[in-house]
């Protein structure tokens, strides 16, 4: 099959846990005998170093001309305290809007195997996994009017978190379709005590889950969601919400998986007239500027979503499983980076990328 990608390698750790990715994906494609074909681009704060804008007309380009794209990360502690359509951010929110990419899907998994690395007891995190199907493309992100208006004082800041329906129901309709893989559970998130927004939100949730009854459905507001999946994280098998409470209770996942290094992440959109799914796949860390260059960023993130890719977007299931139970494998023996804790040395990046490939074999 022909593998059409973009790589976005972005800012501080992006490089070295792309680059590992990167690796596990041309590995698998010479021992499937794929044809891969990878095409690089600049997104985040290199983009604005290089360009001067961090979402380059160059990379919008090859973003749509490929079936898939790979992303690092985006973020640089230099652009922090600029304002937000000045930083490395925007790019990203620009690349997914582009790509129309709708649902964020992010796994959590905790393996026995790192049980130990979770500030939680063993018997509160074991046996979690759970899918969040986070909404990325509209809401308090993207909605308008929004900036900061008036004279230092007497400022007023407004953002909207605007949705059409039709939006709320593509990825309701998706998170409905993953769960019927699954455990054939779903549970929709929302603040609708609160928020108009969140009323539309559960009404259209009620009225697509008639269309699968062998799905169980139970409403959980977002607080209260927060405070469970610490305390009872097994109870989750398909969440669904809106986009920044899905960026915030996918982030806590980390605390159940043991490292954020742990996190992958798929955001799929439309098929391709090819028969492909437009997607993006990025790990849910950040950058990590602190750690840039020191090759002991984790890279099994990075390595999880490239095999995502091959899921979703090209089908290739037999290699996907292949890197997943690689990825596992290596969780159990090692090499491990810093961040699982490893009981001997700890190994680097490109060391956990090796053995992954070597898994594989």
């Amino acid at each position: 099959m022909k593998l059409d990608i973009l790589v976005l390698p972005g800012d501080g750790i992006g490089p070295e846990v792309t680059r590992e990715a990167v690796r596990v994906l041309e590995h698998a494609a010479a021992k499937w005998n794929h044809e891969l074909r990878l095409r690089e681009g600049l997104l985040g704060g290199t983009a604005i170093h290089e360009t001067g804008v961090s979402f380059p007309e160059e990379t919008r380009r090859l973003a749509l001309e490929t079936d898939a794209t790979l992303l690092g990360a985006v973020g640089l502690p230099e652009f922090d305290n600029l304002a937000p359509e000045k930083r490395p951010e925007k790019g990203l929110l620009q690349l997914r809007k582009t790509l129309d990419v709708f649902a964020n899907l992010r796994p959590i998994v905790a393996y026995d195997t790192l049980l130990g690395s979770s500030p939680l007891k063993d018997d509160i995190v074991r046996g979690t996994d759970l899918l969040i199907v986070r909404e990325l493309t509209a809401g308090l992100y993207f909605g308008d009017p929004r900036g900061i208006s008036g004279q230092p004082g007497e400022r007023v800041a407004t953002n909207s978190m605007v949705y059409r329906e039709p939006e709320v129901e593509r990825v309701v309709r998706m998170a409905f379709e993953l769960a019927l893989k699954r455990r054939k559970k779903l549970t929709s998130v929302d603040k609708a005590n609160v928020l108009e927004n969140s009323q539309m939100w559960r009404e259209v949730v009620m009225t697509v889950a008639k269309d699968y009854p062998g799905v169980e459905l139970d409403h959980v507001l977002v607080d209260n969601c927060a405070m469970q999946l610490i305390l009872n994280p097994t109870r989750f098998d398909v969440v669904v919400t809106e986009n920044l409470f899905g960026d915030i209770l996918s982030d806590e996942g980390a605390v159940l998986a043991g490292s954020i290094g742990m996190l992958q992440s798929a955001s799929i959109g439309d098929r391709l007239p090819n028969g492909v799914w437009r997607g993006l796949y990025e790990p849910v860390h950040g950058s990590a500027s602190d750690i840039a260059g020191q090759d002991k960023a984790n890279p099994l993130a990075a390595i999880g979503s490239a095999a995502a890719m091959l899921n979703y977007s090209f089908g290739l299931k037999e290699e996907a499983a292949a890197i997943d139970a690689a990825v596992q494998t290596v969780l159990r023996n090692g090499p491990l980076t810093p961040d699982l804790k490893p009981a001997g040395t700890a190994a680097t990046t490109e060391e956990v990328g090796r053995a992954v490939c070597a898994t594989i074999g």
